[in-house]
């Protein structure tokens, strides 16, 4: 992965490099931050979360199993009261909604650190430890020919450092 990589001590500048970034097509970008903020996401429009899709199919697995689970308890063990059917759905719905819930709560879990690749066993191509202690990392990954139109743009929009990385 080669690429470029631009160190911003200002959010205003990092933000402005990115939108440029954007505008000429140089390549696919990544920051580096300290913090979270909203002006960096909404610079780089960055897809919806994949997390979303785990946490529905946790949830319908979920309420699945925890209807299956009492029903087949009832047909196995039945308690046969004054001629009520043995499984009926009304009285699962409590506990299918709460294995919904620890079922799709856990896979939220699961796909966060999936997707954000926790445990990390690598440092990441660019980073750099002053992007957590207060400074912004802008990471072009371009072909070599367009590495130098990312240097100069870095540089424009007012990059204290820019290197070329592999």
């Amino acid at each position: 992965m080669r690429g470029v990589l631009g160190a911003f001590r200002e959010l205003d500048a990092a933000v402005s490099a990115i939108e440029a970034l954007k505008q000429k097509n140089v390549g696919a970008i990544r920051v580096f931050t300290p913090t979270p903020r909203h002006e960096l996401e909404e610079a780089i429009t960055a897809p919806p979360s994949p997390v979303r899709r785990f946490t529905l199919i946790g949830g319908l697995l979920g309420v699945t199993f925890g209807y299956w689970i009492a029903i087949w308890t009832s047909d196995f063990w039945p308690l046969v009261v004054g001629g009520k059917p043995i499984a009926s759905w009304v009285p699962y719905t409590i506990f299918g909604f709460e294995v919904m819930v620890l079922i799709g709560g856990l896979s939220t879990v699961v796909g966060l650190l999936i997707n954000a690749r926790v445990p990390r066993l690598t440092m990441m191509v660019g980073y750099d430890p002053r992007f957590s202690h207060g400074d912004y990392g802008v990471w072009v990954e371009c072909p070599p020919e367009l590495a130098r139109t990312a240097e100069d743009l870095l540089r424009k929009h007012g990059a204290v450092e820019v290197r070329r990385e592999r």
